[in-house]
Parts: C-alpha cells; structure tokens; sequence
C-alpha cells in the first residue's frame, strides 16, 4: 500500500438500479469526505447523472477521469467502467445491471491490485442478475478471496457496538453440521485475532465462540458438535495466546448482552451472527473481509430495489463503510511501524481511528 496523507478510496457502484448511486451521492456530499480521502468512483457518469435527477441532487458533481491516476483531491471522482448504452431501470433486477456491477467491480479490483487505489468500498450488487462467466462467486468476498489468492477468511460485520465473525458464510444451513470442524474454528479465531490487532489496534483482544445448538449442546444431550470441535478449537487458539471464551449459547450470549465484554464474537453460521448484529447494528453497521491482504469493506444492507429513486433510503451504512475502510488502512500503517520497531512508542490520534464511525445523520432515514 501506498503510503500518502490523502487515502484513494475505490468506490465500486454496485447494482445502478438499487440504491447504490442514492447512498454513494449523498455520502460525498459531505464535505468531510473530501477531506479526509479522494474518492473515486467505478461506475458511470451518465447513470450518476441519471440519478442525480431521479433524486433532486443538484450540488454535487462528478470530476470525470479515464484512471485514478487522474483523480483530483477535494472532488468527487469518476471513472467510466460500463457502455454509455446501458438503461436504467429503477427497482428492476436486469442483465444490464448484473454486466454494470461486474464491469465497475472488476475494474476497481485490477486497480487495488496495482496500487492505484488504497482501499475499496464495494455498493452493493444483485448476487443473481451478476452471475455469469466471468463471476460465478455467491458474492464480493469470495471474488476477491480469489483475485488475491487467500484460502481462508472471515466475513466481519463491525459497528461500534459489536463485531461479528462467522465460521461458514453463504451455505445452507443443512451444510453448516458437516462443515464445521476444529481445523476451521481455529483459523477464524486465528484470522479475527490478527484482524483486531492490526485493523482495530487493539493489544489484547478477547473472542467470544458462540455454540453450534441451541443451549449450547446442554453437555450433549441437544447434539455433541461443542464437546467434539468447538471446545477443543478454543482450547487450541488457548494454546497459542489467543483470548477466547465459550461456547456460549447464542440466545442468552445476545439477549443479556454479554456481547458487550468481547471485542469479537465468533458465530458458527450466517443467521446466528447476523440476525443479532442487524437488529443492533443495521442502519450502522459495516461489512469488512478480514484476513485479505487489501482492505474491503461494504455496507450492510443490500440493494433494497423497493426504495430505489425515493429519495428515502439513507447513507448512514455505506458512509460508515467509508470511515473504517479509512481508519483500517491507518491502522494497518501504525500496526506495521510497530512491527518493525516494537520498542518505539507512537501517539495515536484518536479522532484519526475512531472520530469518524461515531459520526450520525440526524435526518438520514433508515432503509
């Protein structure tokens, strides 16, 4: 990564007829933005413009480059990924707006790559109308786990309140029994460990493990999965320094908030983590791929077509997927200066890391 004061941050446009333009456009609106990053976004000024007027936007305006190279501090940014043909088609899942999703995703993704750009914020796409060829992944992250050559990772949901991990992402749950094992377990535990040291600065972070059946197995009367894999996962990252407790039954963890002790919690399947997670944390919270060597993160909510063109749903989300995509790329630059020289002491800033995810729109309705 480069290392500059002025963060280039890759915006992919996502889905052009859900509320991706809605959210990146009044993000950038706030002059703050700018002042933190240049903002460059994969997508198209002729659709920008096309949702610009669906949504009344009249003070805000695209500086139009063909590469990031060209970007301008101070502006919004943008490049044109897609054909000028594309249409436009409000609350509809089309071909057209799978073909657009790729097309700016994968441009974004070559210039990560090329350190052309230092960090990427994804908006978000149609996990169907994307398919073809060229994607045939169930979504973003485990595109990029393969552009950038990584086996194993971990789907983190961040807000300032809670983070949540899970063991298997996007399977059915009939699979989750079959596909959890200790090997796995640990190397979550392993990958979010490392992710709160060097993304969130924390020194020494403590790991919640939730269970895999409800109680928690009740010492294997409602099934054996925590007394076979999960306590002896636990007791292996044990071994090897990490801070970790469980397995806690996930109702009881979630309903006396006892998430509040932790800094992680690690859910054994996508519901379990998620369902909590968005109750306390959707209009905030924050999608972030831990464990890949570039930094991606993506609002929580998906392209919501019911709202597209309404001028209703709110920025809140992505905005904040902006602020930690920011902050993890200053994290990530402290975290190796301290590698390098552990005796040496640094001031951090705390309105560098932290200022910027407690910020709120007071008039920003939820999705």
């Amino acid at each position: 990564m480069r290392n500059t004061d002025k963060i280039k941050v890759g915006i992919s446009h996502g889905d052009i007829n859900g509320i991706s333009y809605e959210v990146i456009m009044k993000t950038l609106l706030d002059n703050r933005i700018l002042d933190l990053c240049t903002p460059i976004v994969y997508g198209s000024p002729k659709v920008a413009a096309y949702h610009r007027k669906a949504l009344n936007i009249n003070n805000l305006s695209f500086n139009h480059i063909r590469n990031a190279n060209e970007a301008i501090g101070k502006k919004a940014n943008i490049i044109n990924c897609i054909s000028d043909d594309v249409r436009v088609e409000l609350g509809k899942s089309t071909p057209a707006a799978g073909e657009s999703s790729f097309n700016a995703l994968d441009r974004a993704v070559n210039d990560l790559m090329n350190d052309e750009i230092d960090v990427l914020v994804t908006a978000p796409i149609n996990k169907d109308n994307i398919q073809s060829e060229k994607f045939s992944f169930p979504g973003h992250t485990e595109y990029l786990t393969q552009k950038f050559k990584v086996n194993d990772y971990v789907m983190l949901m961040v807000s300032e309140q809670i983070k949540v991990g899970v063991a298997t992402g996007h399977i059915p749950l009939s699979e989750v029994s079959k596909n959890i094992s200790k090997e796995l377990i640990l190397s979550k535990l392993r990958i979010i460990a490392q992710s709160l040291k060097q993304d969130f600065s924390l020194t020494n972070p403590r790991i919640a493990v939730l269970g895999l059946n409800p109680h928690a197995g009740d010492n294997g009367l409602l099934g054996n999965e925590e007394q076979t894999i999960i306590i002896p996962a636990i007791n292996a990252a044990k071994d090897e320094g990490i801070v970790v407790l469980g397995p806690y039954p996930a109702d009881g963890f979630f309903g006396s908030n006892d998430y509040t002790r932790f800094d992680a919690v690690l859910a054994m399947y996508h519901d379990q983590g998620l369902i909590p997670f968005k109750l306390a944390s959707f209009e905030h919270g924050v999608n972030f791929t831990a464990g890949l060597p570039i930094i991606r993160t993506s609002p929580a909510h998906g392209t919501a077509y019911s709202l597209a063109g309404e001028d209703k749903a709110s920025p809140v989300s992505f905005r904040q997927a902006l602020y930690l995509a920011i902050d993890i790329f200053k994290n990530r630059q402290i975290y190796k200066e301290i590698s390098k020289d552990p005796l040496k002491k640094y001031e951090i800033n705390p309105s560098q890391v932290d200022e910027s995810i407690d910020i709120e729109a007071e008039e920003d309705e939820t999705l």
